[in-house]
């Protein structure tokens, strides 16, 4: 809540996660190896924090992946025992909280649980139906009953690995902004990945995907020329 207060955000809930990490300076960047094992990373450069997501995962739990690493990044960052099973924990607990706030949770989640209302409900929060299952719970409006029940229906439907009524996926407003004023300085996603010594597949793996939708708007320039 002190973080939410410091950003201005109050009880509302956070549209886009990545744009509102990039306005407060953290750098993110999709990981680059297509792996399910690793949910995302977060550390600290000098004085920049970076956070690495995976984007295998559905956008619900990049969201909630997303807001883990914020937890690290505040919570931890001068810990040097940062990786234990506590500070996930913490971090666990900071993510649901700064995606769910208590009082919004209480205000706007369904009184009953019926997991047809949670699917809906899901999309005020932009999160998955298993983590607003779980916050209902840990503030009061699920008994244990309630929860297990849910939770075993979750896993009949298959919601625990695919999402009902995904919402769109979120990619970097700043990396999009930087490439395109790179084209504008006739610098190409080729000269780029050129410079960093990689492939352009793999720096696109880097960006969410935006090399391969700018070097299919360069091919395009170039034959309209």
């Amino acid at each position: 809540m002190a973080v939410r207060t410091e950003w201005g955000l109050g009880e509302r809930p956070v549209k886009n996660m990545i744009h509102r990490l990039e306005s407060y300076g953290v750098r993110v960047f999709s990981l680059a190896e297509d792996t399910v094992a690793m949910d995302a990373f977060s550390c600290w450069i000098e004085d920049t924090p970076f956070i690495f997501l995976n984007t295998m995962k559905s956008v619900e739990r990049s969201r909630m992946d997303a807001a883990h690493e914020l937890g690290h990044l505040v919570l931890h960052r001068h810990h040097h025992s940062a990786s234990g099973r506590e500070a996930e924990r913490e971090a666990d607990q900071f993510g649901a909280s700064f995606l769910m706030p208590r009082g919004s949770v209480l205000a706007n989640a369904p009184r009953h649980g019926r997991l047809q209302d949670i699917v809906k409900a899901k999309q005020y929060w932009a999160v998955s139906v298993a983590n607003l299952t779980y916050r209902m719970h840990k503030v009061g409006m699920l008994t244990d009953w309630q929860y297990r029940t849910l939770f075993g229906e979750i896993s009949r439907h298959g919601y625990r690995s695919r999402e009902p009524e995904a919402i769109r996926g979120e990619t970097s407003q700043v990396l999009a902004k930087v490439f395109a004023s790179l084209r504008d300085d006739g610098i190409t996603m080729s000269h780029v990945a050129k410079n960093l010594r990689i492939y352009p597949d793999e720096l696109n793996r880097s960006v969410f995907g935006l090399v391969l939708t700018l070097m299919v708007e360069e091919r395009r320039l170039d034959s309209d020329l």
